[in-house]
């Protein structure tokens, strides 16, 4: 049985809307965390985190250290029977990865790639309006470097419902 589908792609590649997506179409009650929750869950400053102007972020070690817990945290609601969908921006690539991993061993995960052309990032980010201009762009193929999946889906080729449609088909029923 799957316990956990973990959505890697970069900002604006569209994992927020496969991972309600998937909470529509999956059986069962399926809780969706990431990124965002995240770094919303933060204080407003003194977190450790900074946006660059650029599009860039950067992240110090007490941010790491409350990201560990955080990832441990997602990790032990799957152990205690949740299913969970991870929406997740690996910014250090096959390292991100490799911390997720250690939590989540000896779960059942689904490990899926969310590409997205950077221009059509783009232009999701700019109509978004609540990101910094260029992280889309920059993350595009940042966040895939080293990173090993189990399916890659491709949301500037298929709506959010296709790319689902392509998970739930991979996903262990319980």
């Amino acid at each position: 049985m799957t316990d956990v589908i973990v959505l890697n792609g970069g900002s604006s590649s569209g994992k927020t809307s496969i991972a309600r997506s998937l909470q529509t179409l999956l059986p069962d009650i399926w809780l969706t965390l990431g990124t965002d929750t995240f770094v919303d869950a933060m204080p407003a400053s003194g977190a450790d985190i900074e946006f660059g102007a650029d599009g860039s972020v950067t992240v110090g070690p007490a941010f790491r250290v409350v990201e560990a817990a955080w990832i441990a945290g997602v990790a032990a609601m799957a152990r205690a029977g949740a299913r969970v969908v991870v929406d997740e921006v690996f910014l250090g690539g096959a390292g991100s990865q490799a911390e997720w991993l250690k939590a989540l061993h000896g779960l059942d995960v689904l490990w899926v790639g969310v590409r997205c052309d950077a221009a059509v990032a783009a232009e999701r980010e700019a109509a978004r309006g609540d990101r910094v201009a260029g992280m889309a762009a920059k993350q595009a193929e940042l966040v895939h470097e080293g990173v090993t999946y189990d399916l890659v889906v491709d949301s500037a080729r298929g709506d959010a419902q296709a790319c689902a449609r392509e998970i739930a088909a991979r996903v262990t029923p319980g």
